[in-house]
């Protein structure tokens, strides 16, 4: 009972270890974070098309919940610019931004994806977030840096555009550029110039006047909030709010309020899909920065379990006033870096979300939504990686034609389309790649035991005996291949009298595997040819004894390849190459 409540409650694990110098290290990276997010937070609400405030709820009560299920020590959950975008796109197509409907469908969301991802994580279903490869990946992340980029151009321009692809984002941009709100434009121009140098050379510059390392860390951390302290005094003071720009405007001062998501037949299947889709890239986004991070300490990381505190968290957001959330990759290497040692960095850190909330929200009245927009731009691009097309051009064709497509889809249909596609293009990858196992033919390397391709390697062959060594499991997308690939080989070769298969790299025989080897041993027979399998696995051999094929198999089984070629080589043997 104890290892069942430990392990679906990881902070009992922890927790009994937990002192005082993991608390001190927990609050630095919290107090680094918490300045970090406040600004980050009240952008990425404008990115989902929802009062500023929601940016902050999503960043409270999730954060707290999953600082007690999840099994990352270092993961900061909270909203992030891809799920963002996500949720504008989806709750844009049910109601209109800016009314309580909208807000209502955010809610709803939210709950569908975090039902969602607790029943991956009870059926333990966490393998299912492989089905998107890490080209698929890099593709849609790439393209949706962009167009969250460019959607943000609106509010650095100060003019009226919209849209969820390239094409409508361009065109809406184009035909609106004559009406730019130059105030507007410098006041975006500037706090993006100042924040793509301050991630490169505030802390160089901080230094070199003196200051301590941590300090330096910290201010540069902290370049977000001083674009939004001098902008947001600037508007003010000169009333720039009235000449045009615009504000942030009244944020309630308040602790998250309790909501009830609305549970309506027509809005729940209008966001069913949607919800599934926000999950998996959530998800996928939020495991893969908590196993990168976990590595570099040695720690675990439970797929289920992260499902689990994922959804939980979710579920706080949709009745906390928030909208879907994850684990941010920004965040969490910052409170990596940070220092944090446990989940209670989190918990920390929504304490000072709160105190914010209560305390500081009307002090960004007059926040220029330009600043905030200039703080997505330069978060996202960062994301952005266009060399991942040449390293995988040159690692791969296949891969190249995963990360391009998914990328176009995206950019051209939106992010449900390169979502959809992503999963398929994986899906039709993975039969591509395994429908066409290697084969190679192997001999003997002279005065070893051991055997390798006749087309790499010096080796010893023999006329009389062939060996093929199948590199990937066999079922129903290859098992063909290697029908007709046997067939063409010995039809080529009339002074055959056996045939090996060895079976070192095969880990799985499905049923129309086993049909075409069914298929081989009848041919071969029928050409006076013996077959014969090697190092068959012993899941593989329990498998096959299961059938009549070792029954009917016109050759033996042998446990090594040199037993086998021990036994049916003859003196005719000759090396190749």
């Amino acid at each position: 009972m104890t290892r069942i409540l430990a392990r679906h409650l990881p902070i009992l694990t922890w927790g009994r270890t937990y002192g005082r110098e993991t608390f001190v290290s927990d609050m630095i990276a919290a107090v680094i974070v918490t300045i970090m997010l406040i600004p980050q937070s009240l952008a990425y609400a404008l990115l989902a098309g929802l009062p500023p405030e929601a940016g902050i709820y999503a960043s409270i009560v999730p954060i707290l919940i999953y600082s007690v299920l999840g099994t990352s020590r270092s993961l900061a959950v909270g909203p992030v610019a891809v799920v963002s975008l996500m949720t504008a796109a989806a709750i844009g197509d049910v109601a209109q931004q800016g009314t309580a409907g909208y807000a209502a469908a955010a809610l709803t969301l939210a709950a569908l994806s975090g039902g969602i991802l607790l029943i991956l994580g009870l059926f333990r279903l966490g393998f299912l977030a492989n089905f998107l490869s890490h080209p698929v990946i890099s593709g849609f992340i790439n393209a949706t840096g962009i167009l969250i980029a460019l959607g943000q151009f609106r509010h650095l321009l100060g003019i009226d555009a919209s849209g969820h692809t390239l094409p409508h984002l361009v065109q809406g941009l184009w035909q609106q550029l004559g009406n730019t709100h130059w105030i507007t434009l410098l006041i975006g121009a500037g706090a993006t110039g100042f924040l793509f140098w301050a991630r490169s050379g505030l802390k160089p510059l901080l230094l070199g006047v003196g200051l301590a390392p941590r300090a330096a860390e910290i201010m540069t951390r902290a370049g977000p909030v001083a674009a939004v302290i001098v902008t947001t005094a600037v508007t003010a003071l000169f009333g720039l709010d009235k000449a045009g720009v615009k504000i942030v405007g009244a944020v309630p001062q308040a602790l998250p309020p309790f909501t009830i998501p609305d549970s309506s037949t027509d809005l729940v299947t209008a966001l069913l899909v949607p919800a599934l889709m926000i999950s998996i890239i959530g998800f996928v986004e939020s495991i893969s920065v908590a196993q990168t991070l976990a590595a570099r300490k040695r720690q675990r990381i439970d797929p289920d379990q992260e499902l689990i505190g994922l959804g939980a968290a979710n579920l706080g957001a949709a009745f906390t006033g928030g909208y879907p959330v994850t684990g941010g990759f920004a965040r969490s290497v910052v409170n990596f870096d940070a220092g944090a040692e446990t989940p209670a960095a989190g918990a920390f850190t929504a304490i000072g979300l709160a105190i914010a909330a209560v305390a500081l929200t009307p002090l960004i009245h007059f926040l220029p939504k330009a600043t905030l927009a200039a703080t997505i731009i330069v978060a996202v691009l960062s994301l952005v990686d266009l060399s991942v097309l040449k390293r995988a051009w040159i690692f791969s064709r296949a891969d190249f034609a995963a990360v391009l497509s998914t990328g176009l889809v995206t950019l051209g249909f939106g992010v449900e389309a390169g979502v959809s596609a992503g999963v398929a293009l994986s899906i039709a990858l993975h039969l591509y790649k395994t429908s066409r196992p290697h084969v190679a033919e192997v001999g003997r390397v002279p005065g070893t035991e051991h055997f390798r391709n006749i087309r790499r390697h010096d080796v010893v062959t023999d006329p009389a005996l062939l060996t093929l060594r199948v590199d990937e499991s066999l079922y129903f997308a290859n098992a063909r291949f290697l029908e007709d690939y046997i067939a063409n080989r010995v039809s080529e070769d009339s002074g055959l009298k056996d045939v090996i298969l060895q079976f070192t790299a095969v880990n799985e025989v499905d049923m129309s595997a086993l049909e075409s080897l069914e298929a081989i041993n009848e041919r071969l027979r029928a050409m006076g040819i013996g077959l014969h399998l090697s190092e068959v696995k012993g899941p593989v051999m329990d498998r096959l004894r299961r059938s009549h094929f070792l029954e009917d198999m016109s050759g033996d089984v042998f446990l090594t390849q040199f037993e086998a070629w021990s036994h049916l080589t003859s003196p005719q043997a000759q090396p190749t190459g």
